[in-house]
């Protein structure tokens, strides 16, 4: 059988990644494994439109009067509105499944409920008084710096996703979104991957002054590196990954490069 041409590969992976990731009017035609890597190594560019939609939305909030904190509001909820929320419910299942602390089994099942127990209803609190804190204060500092930072937080968190669809990570479960991408990704590109972003993240951070290229860059390497932490420790206590451990992760990464980029 002759292999589709690379361009239909990239097209399919915009698709997955864009149809899995967002609410975006996009159809995917494809859920074999193909797509699914080429979804993940697009990842990020998700992040980079869920981003700019956030960043226009709370400048236009700015340029009509409202203060930091509202804009700050809006830079939290519109990913929030643009991925269903998918990302918020898969970290608080995933802190109610490690909260538990019960065996795998039973903690999976814990997180496929439909309800939010105490630990995902805590842990949502505090991730989001988190997010909108660190914005606050960006977008206090000045318009740009908030814009840049509420994109950048969104890339990174799907930076994250990529590194946790790599080679050798398994999933907990035989089917769901988690199964689909796991280990889908090999390992050298998903390097690739984060270093170009990381990068182009610092490049953007230029634009601000010298020291954001340095603040921009340890903002999305200490994202990726916590939310690695919690890939560890999920694939340790689940035995591996699910569509709730990835938005855990995203979540974790958005809200580690927020607070990173308002320090200093």
């Amino acid at each position: 059988m002759t292999p589709p041409p690379p361009h239909n590969l990239r097209s399919h992976g915009l698709r997955f990644a864009f149809g899995t990731l967002s609410v975006l009017p996009v159809k995917v035609s494809r859920w074999d494994r193909e797509a699914a890597r080429g979804g993940m190594l697009c990842a990020p560019l998700v992040g980079v439109v869920l981003g700019l939609g956030a960043a226009i939305v709370a400048l236009v909030l700015l340029s009509l009067g409202a203060g930091p904190l509202l804009a700050a509001v809006a830079g939290a909820a519109v990913p929030a509105v643009l991925t269903r929320g998918l990302h918020l419910d898969g970290l608080a299942d995933t802190a109610d499944g490690l909260g538990s602390g019960k065996p795998a089994e039973d903690a999976l099942r814990i997180m496929k409920q439909s309800d939010i127990g105490p630990f995902g209803v805590l842990t949502l609190l505090f991730v989001l008084l988190a997010q909108v804190a660190a914005l606050s204060q960006l977008y206090g500092d000045s318009w740009a710096r908030g814009a840049l930072a509420t994109v950048v937080s969104a890339v990174a968190a799907r930076l994250a996703l990529t590194l946790a669809a790599r080679a050798g990570v398994p999933a907990a479960r035989p089917e769901g979104l988690g199964a689909a991408v796991a280990g889908v990704v090999p390992v050298r590109s998903a390097v690739s991957v984060a270093l170009a972003v990381t990068g182009v993240a610092a490049a953007t951070g230029a634009l601000l002054g010298t020291y954001d290229i340095a603040r921009t860059a340890v903002a999305v390497l200490v994202a990726l590196a916590a939310a690695e932490l919690l890939l560890r420790h999920c694939t340790r206590r689940f035995g591996g990954v699910t569509g709730d451990v990835f938005g855990g992760l995203a979540e974790t990464a958005a809200t580690t490069a927020l607070v990173v980029l308002s320090l200093g």
